[in-house]
């Protein structure tokens, strides 16, 4: 075949690839660019949260097609099937990315069959807007299956920071996705520290289930099963925990890839969605990690070998790309509850140039383990040079302010263990009480102070006159806690404006383990940290602090939302109480927040609080009463001579053409998962006429394209 047909059919096709590839690119949002203290922007979302399943038939012949495993609305995750929660068919869900100041609108749509749901901002004060904060029961009510919520709330504080379902265990099924606020160069401090601050380089860590979470809660708490997760994931991308030469063919799953240019300097932000006791430690081969923020909040930098996370930290470092252009192996391993199973995890960080395949070296549990300096380690206490504490850590520049420094208005010691009780959601103390049945069979309840934290049933932020007046309680209102379950909503009420400190007390008689501490509505300082023993108990922590052999940092603390408390020791932390609301303190694991390791803080009275949205969602208990009696004279039949039609109009008002087309995009499940509110607003006024116009323009034009270059082709053959 002559030169010239050749060149023609390739420039046919091409056009034809081009032309196809166009109809399925899904831009980057209007809101995700470069930060410059421009006008503020109003950033709108529209996510779809529902069931759905890993390996769908969306995933063709994924992963013997690498590529099959990147088309839209598969989610490969470690190739394992299992069904998911899904927001708009992705794990993780859509990354929010904007600057400082803009306005962030995501309406909610709930697709799950017969579950509520709720989206949590997690790093995000919601100053002023506390009926955004996502935590139903205490701030909303739940999201009822087939209706939209609307959040809506400024992107105030600046950071690495993420958004998570905060209904069951979503979550840990997959209703999660990174949300990041950046700053200015001007305006950040950290600016002069890296040269790329790239949408692509956010690492969004969680440990992964081979089941429903709720599957595995049932079985863990009334079957004596485990808890322990089966695998890792990174971005949605891992593989099965086995060295790389013992996978089949099957198993072998895309991993997620980090590219780089040699010579420029990256921040990294690094997010744990951690779901049950099993903090990841992360390390990069021939690189070490220049840890700049945590939680979203600037640092005196560090250089570390490794880090540690836990449940919803957040972890911001700088890589400087000094290496022979290459790929190189990110490493990722589990502790603690994991170490039975030896769980680990790699993805790639590839150099510009270098061949795209994977790096040299077969990796194992054994070989995640890095020497070196360790950030965040787990259960160490300050002052081992090699275990670098978060308490150790500094905040980048002490405030004007120093209001946190002084004594506390109010001091809470909060003492928390798995505590053998008959709880009678898992123990019946007639038939099958705790110490009634064989050991794998008892479940030991994580609580607060001998006190488990039993949601409302109404949120007491926008129906607190919908409670009866003993709905709350806390230490003064109970008693007998340690003979006998106690369950209620716990809450601490703190005047506006206190300065509060908290010492969070792990007795640890029970078992070992980390439990990452998450504060709703505002930051904390950390001012000390010890691990006293295996175990300990409020007492001696109360008789320390009392003599005085607490030794805290009122100088220059770190600021963080979320910390982990070592196990046999305390954690102390500081904050202002300025922010109005009802705010959640509770542990970040999955399995023991639910079933109540958690207290509400109340700030400040009533009269405090913003008023609650116009038509906000309400819930609760409902009993009848005389007046909801049912009229046994009311007549619900329908004359045989009355047309059904005109009785009950089912038809409904005409619809205009413009109408239908705005209900076609709001029905429809995937239509506009990245447009502004502003285009949003303008879908109504847009001719549904020329709509049908332009797509038939693009088709017809297409068609020609193809019918000339495939008659062309067959004449000159």
């Amino acid at each position: 075949m002559p030169t010239i047909e050749l060149s023609f059919i390739t420039i046919c096709l091409f056009c034809f690839v081009t032309f196809s590839l166009a109809l399925h690119q899904v831009p980057a949002h209007d809101c995700q660019r470069e930060c410059d203290d421009g006008p503020a922007r109003r950033c709108y979302y529209h996510f779809h949260i529902e069931y759905y399943y890993t390996m769908s038939k969306a995933c063709y012949d994924c992963p013997y097609k690498l590529e099959d495993c990147d088309r839209h609305h598969c989610i490969a995750a470690d190739g394992v099937e299992r069904g998911v929660v899904s927001i708009n068919r992705q794990i993780p869900g859509p990354s929010i990315q904007v600057c400082q100041g803009d306005e962030i609108v995501v309406d909610v749509t709930n697709h799950l069959r017969g579950e509520g749901s709720a989206l949590h901002w997690h790093g995000m004060h919601m100053k002023g807007s506390p009926y955004m904060d996502g935590v139903p029961l205490v701030t909303q009510c739940p999201i009822s299956p087939a209706s939209t919520f609307q959040y809506s709330f400024v992107a105030e504080n600046s950071g690495t920071h993420y958004y998570h379902s905060h209904s069951g265990f979503q979550r840990a099924d997959g209703a999660f996705g990174s949300l990041i606020v950046r700053q200015s160069r001007l305006k950040d401090p950290l600016s002069s520290l890296y040269d790329h601050d790239l949408p692509e380089h956010v690492i969004l860590v969680s440990d992964w289930l081979s089941e429903l979470g709720l599957a595995k809660f049932v079985a863990h708490a009334h079957g004596g099963k485990d808890d322990i997760p089966s695998s890792i994931i990174i971005n949605g991308k891992g593989r099965v925990s086995k060295p790389k030469d013992q996978l089949e063919l099957q198993e072998m799953m895309p991993l997620a890839v980090f590219n780089v240019e040699k010579g420029m300097r990256y921040r990294f932000r690094m997010i744990s969605n951690g779901i049950l006791d099993c903090p990841v430690t992360m390390s990069i081969d021939n690189h070490t990690l220049l840890i700049i923020a945590s939680d979203g909040n600037p640092i005196q930098p560090v250089e570390v070998d490794s880090l540690v996370m836990t449940s919803g930290e957040r972890f911001d470092f700088v890589l400087k790309a000094d290496q022979v252009a290459s790929s190189f192996w990110i490493r990722f391993r589990g502790n603690m509850d994991w170490n039975s199973k030896h769980i680990f995890q790699t993805a790639i960080l590839r150099y510009e140039n270098s061949p795209e395949v994977e790096p040299d070296g077969i990796v194992t549990y054994e070989t995640t383990n890095r020497n070196g300096t360790v950030l965040n380690p787990i259960n160490y206490a300050p002052g081992d040079e090699r275990h670098l504490t978060v308490a150790e850590l500094t905040a980048l520049t002490a405030e004007n302010e120093t209001e946190w420094t002084r004594e506390p208005d109010r001091k809470f010691f909060l003492a928390y263990d798995f505590n053998a009780v008959d709880n009678w959601l898992y123990h019946d103390p007639e038939h099958y009480p705790i110490f009634g049945v064989e050991n794998r069979h008892r479940f030991f309840t994580p609580q607060i102070n001998h006190i488990s934290l039993r949601m409302p049933s109404s949120p007491p932020l926008s129906q607190l006159y919908s409670l009866p007046p003993d709905s709350f309680c806390n230490e003064s209102t109970v008693t007998n806690c340690k003979e006998k379950h106690c369950a209620c909503s716990y809450t601490l009420h703190v005047p506006l404006g206190s300065l509060v400190e908290v010492i969070l007390i792990d007795e640890g008689a029970t078992f070992d383990a980390t439990h990452p501490f998450h504060l709703h509505g505002s930051s904390f300082r950390v001012v000390a940290m010890k691990r006293v023993g295996s175990q300990v108990s409020v007492n001696e922590i109360r008789a320390l602090d009392e003599n005085g052999l607490i030794q805290r940092n009122l100088i220059d603390a770190p600021i963080k939302d979320t910390v982990a408390v070592p196990d046999g020791g305390y954690t102390v932390i500081r904050f202002m109480a300025t922010n109005p609301g009802y705010w959640l303190l509770h542990c970040h694991l999955e399995f023991h927040s639910e079933v109540g390791m958690g207290v509400i803080f109340k700030i400040g009275n009533d009269n405090h609080l913003p008023p609650v949205p116009d038509d906000f969602p309400t819930c609760g208990n409902w009993f009848p009463s005389k007046s909801s009696i049912v009229n046994e004279n009311f007549d619900s039949t329908i004359s045989k001579d009355t047309d059904v039609s005109s009785a009950f109009d089912i038809n409904g008002p005409l619809i205009g053409e413009n109408e239908l087309l705005a209900l076609a995009l709001d029905a429809s499940p995937f239509v506009h998962l990245n447009e502004d509110q502003d285009r949003k607003d303008k879908v109504p006024k847009v001719s549904s006429l020329a709509l049908k116009a332009s797509s038939c323009h693009f088709s017809l034009a297409l068609y020609f394209i193809i019918t000339y270059c495939l008659s062309n082709l067959c004449f000159r053959l």
